[in-house]
């Protein structure tokens, strides 16, 4: 690739809901600039984006995948993300390293709630926007309905800069109402032609809004405008690249990316129209390990900042590092300091990756993206800057992972593989978590939805080797007691030589917290002092396993009162075993009941969506706590839920609110499950121990 500045950079990230085209617009794209010497297409799996086994096995984008390609003298990265709710990580990497956004609408299914999240993603970081209304090729294409939905959707301040020109209903050309030019599509692009009759009312309408945009970009053009005086080619040029820059309009052009119909045009509006990575000016970093702010310009003399925002684990290549220079120019060889592992990396390979080819280049300037392989203590979210001047740019928020199954290996012995892969997984997804849950003794992974984690269980096959199904995870129940019982132990075991002699009273009864309490009573010296700490111990040990179901016994507290010894045969040992025995029998007379953990859950949802909400809720055995409005039309429903109610809400909830709905979940507090339910449980619980002693 040849050198380009700064200003002739554009980083775009393509956004949309699944299946409206990204992946092959961005293939139009390069094969429209010889990068590419064929035309790839997602039903066979040669997409350059779509390149990972996965995506090519469910033709759908899983990962983002840059795409760059020059045009006009100009260098874009084009930065495709999955449309899929489950891969929102993905997404938010793109948009964090992106300068604008393309945004494509499917011209037959309109806005969808994938368009509306795509909005939402770059709403907060302003990120200048264009609208691409594709698929005008098919028979049920409504150009004028999708711009009149989408103005409805996200303000007046979305217009058209084309129209499509159509004849007996199929997409032959466009008018470019900015230059007043018609173009006919061919197979190399489009040609020329005359502006066809009929639209002359509507295209004045729409320049007329378009000059009072431009209009409000300066007071010189303010005063231009309303004296009647016209603007020159330059004037709506700036003025209309400033008003994209600044949201002020959002420009909409359409077309058939299948077909290659439009895609020729929109990228020169990506040039034209789309801001360059120094536009946005100064922007602030933290001096590394501090929250002292430092303040660096997006230029190519100043000290190198480059933030990674995505690891490709590669078992045979390796790991590779995706990374944004910010700042400065970073060169191949340099040593660089990463903020958050607090040691230095020497980058001895630079490349740009289109797709999954890497093509190697020696430097990477402000604003580009590029990427090294082999960095060794570096992951993503992490700052790599000048050892001179140690900076840490802020962070991409992940969004929390909202589904929990448990790792069931397909064969025996391979635990510690899986593991190891799941790790190597973790590192590059951010939005995947795993873990063990030292209590339940399961592996436990999490992601952002069912089709979350069946990708992560293909690639866990795909790349290490290793076969898991995924089930519910044991709910870590607890046992308590509701009545108070008196009851005694007592271990002997005299049969010649050396005895065993221990004997206790211990009073049961229910406490208020949590914790084990243990206090004693004894009057007279009827068991030594000695002693005490062996009896506690021995209770101790045996609440990990409760009398109903097995399940650790809490908010209980034991009270010894007497005992007696034996001035020979006593031990620490005995007495320990004596307290169990109490404890075995004791408990089952003391009004046992198994709790249960609850969750405390939010829900955000539209308002038209809350009856639904709150009746599956109640289905699940929740309790609605409060609700309260919030920002954007939604509605906070707050309720207490029992956790095992709970496993698979993210996908029942996404299927009840189209993906229009979100939620966050905290563990609460144990209460008593209902008899029915603990009825279950303790039938669950001894087929699990039957299961558990056939193995052996």
């Amino acid at each position: 690739m040849n050198d380009y500045t700064v200003k002739r950079l554009r980083n775009v990230c393509l956004l949309s809901h699944g299946g409206a085209g990204k992946s092959t617009l961005a293939e139009a794209m390069m094969y429209n600039t010889g990068v590419l010497d064929r035309f790839g297409k997602i039903a066979d799996g040669t997409t350059t984006t779509d390149y990972d086994p996965e995506e090519i096995k469910r033709k759908i984008s899983i990962n983002l995948a840059i795409a760059p390609f020059e045009w006009n003298d100009y260098k874009v990265n084009l930065i495709d993300t999955p449309g899929y709710f489950d891969f929102v990580g993905e997404v938010k990497q793109g948009v964090r390293v992106a300068d604008s956004a393309l945004i494509l609408i499917s011209a037959k299914d309109g806005v969808a709630v994938g368009t509306e999240k795509s909005w939402e993603y770059i709403k907060d970081d302003k990120l200048p926007r264009i609208m691409f209304i594709n698929k005008m090729d098919d028979e049920n294409a409504d150009f004028d309905k999708v711009v009149e939905q989408a103005a409805q959707v996200f303000g007046k301040n979305v217009c058209p800069f084309q129209l499509p020109i159509l004849d007996g209903g199929k997409l032959t050309g466009v008018v470019d109402i900015i230059h007043r030019q018609a173009f006919t599509f061919n197979k190399d692009g489009q040609d020329p032609a005359d502006m066809p009759s009929g639209m002359e009312d509507r295209l004045e309408e729409i320049w007329e809004s378009i000059n009072e945009v431009i209009a409000e970009t300066s007071d010189e053009l303010m005063e231009k405008y309303f004296g009647g005086e016209a603007f020159t080619d330059e004037e709506v040029a700036n003025g209309l690249k400033e008003a994209v820059a600044s949201c002020s309009i959002v420009p909409v052009f359409c077309g058939a990316a299948i077909n290659n119909a439009g895609v020729k045009l929109l990228m020169d509006a990506l040039i034209d129209y789309m801001p360059d990575p120094s536009t946005r000016g100064a922007f602030t970093a933290n001096k590394a390990n501090t929250d002292e702010p430092v303040e660096l310009m997006p230029e190519e003399g100043e000290s190198v900042s480059a933030l990674v925002f995505k690891t490709i684990a590669d078992p045979f290549v390796g790991k590779i590092s995706i990374f944004k220079v910010f700042s400065g120019t970073l060169r191949i060889d340099s040593v660089l300091y990463n903020a958050t592992s607090e040691k230095t990396e020497k980058i001895a390979q630079l490349f740009v990756l289109r797709g999954k080819k890497q093509i190697a280049t020696d430097k990477l300037i402000a604003g580009d993206i590029g990427a090294a392989a082999k960095l060794l203590n570096t992951n993503t979210n992490d700052t790599l800057s000048d050892n001179a001047k140690r900076v840490e740019l802020s962070k991409i928020v992940f969004p929390a992972p909202c589904i929990s199954l448990a790792v069931e290996p397909k064969a025996k012995g391979d635990e510690d593989k899986i593991s190891m892969g799941l790790q190597r997984l973790q590192d590059e997804d951010l939005t995947f978590k795993f873990s063990i849950n030292t209590e339940t003794k399961q592996q436990i992974v999490s992601g952002t939805g069912e089709q979350h984690l069946d990708v992560i269980v293909s690639k866990l096959k795909s790349k290490f080797n290793v076969d898991i199904n995924l089930i519910d995870p044991k709910v870590p129940y607890r046992e308590t007691i509701k009545k108070k019982v008196t009851v005694e132990g007592r271990h002997k075991k005299q049969t010649g030589g050396h005895g065993q002699y221990g004997h206790v009273k211990i009073e049961f009864e229910p406490a208020d917290t949590e914790d084990f309490e243990f206090e004693e009573k004894v009057f007279g010296g009827a068991v030594p002092r000695q002693y005490f700490p062996a009896v506690e111990k021995g209770l101790r040990e045996a609440l990990v396993r409760g009398v109903l179901a097995g399940y650790p016994v809490v908010k209980l507290r034991a009270t010894l009162l007497d005992g007696s010894y034996h001035d020979v045969d006593s031990s620490e040992m005995a007495f320990k075993l004596a307290a169990r025995l109490a404890y075995r029998s004791g408990l089952p007379a003391a009004g046992p009941v198994i709790l249960e953990p609850i969750d405390h859950v939010e829900v955000y949802i539209p308002d038209s969506y809350m009856g639904d909400i709150i009746g599956d809720l109640n289905k699940r055995r929740g309790r609605i706590m409060g609700m309260e409005p919030q920002a954007g039309g939604l509605q906070q429903v707050m309720a207490e839920v029992p956790a095992a109610e709970m496993f698979k809400y993210a996908n029942d909830l996404r299927s009840m609110t189209q993906g229009r709905g979100s939620f966050v979940e905290s563990f609460e507090r144990y209460e008593e499950a209902p008899a029915n339910i603990s009825q279950k449980i303790i039938e669950e619980a001894k087929k699990d121990m039957q299961a558990d002693d056939d193995d052996e």
